[in-house]
């Protein structure tokens, strides 16, 4: 009996491991949902990141404490597979150029001639983009899930930060 048992247990333990299964088709759909996940968040940190550009070009002296969030920006930005970004230079066209980036470059987007504004504006984006983000996470498979919520709470800092009064800072 203990030998029929073993046997058994056997069985299903090589039945398990030989690769075939219904399983396989779900490993290609979800290389697919990560890559469309991937890329959706690397646009929306690309257009993060124009947004970043465009309020430093309207706003040089927001230099000091928009380039520091910026610069991580442009990293998460890198981390989901975006183009990498030269360090902003002021300009508005200091974004990702090259591959599929290029075809989906976000145009600069319109900046408040008042600082405060500007940088509120640039906060409701890092929100609305941390939102999205954590909205995708539940679908995500596992690393992608802990990359976006990572990015999703650092984005959620730079609100704060960008809302807090300058004599608080």
């Amino acid at each position: 009996m203990a030998g029929s048992v073993l046997g058994g247990t056997a069985l299903l333990l090589t039945g398990c491991s030989d690769g075939s299964g219904p399983g396989d088709g779900r490993q290609d759909a979800d290389a697919a949902a990560d890559a469309r996940l991937r890329a959706q968040a690397a646009r929306d940190s690309s257009a993060l990141l124009a947004r970043y550009d465009a309020t430093l070009a309207a706003h040089p002296g927001l230099g000091g404490r928009l380039r520091p969030l910026r610069a991580e920006v442009a990293r998460h930005a890198a981390a989901f597979g975006a183009s990498p970004a030269p360090a902003a230079s002021g300009a508005p066209s200091a974004r990702p150029r090259t591959g599929a980036s290029a075809a989906t470059a976000p145009s600069a987007p319109a900046v408040p001639p008042d600082e405060k504004q500007a940088r509120t504006d640039l906060a409701a984006a890092e929100r609305r983009t941390a939102d999205a983000r954590a909205t995708a996470l539940v679908s995500a498979p596992p690393e992608l899930a802990r990359l976006l919520a990572s990015v999703a709470a650092a984005g959620a800092a730079h609100a704060y930060l960008l809302t807090l009064a300058e004599d608080g800072a």
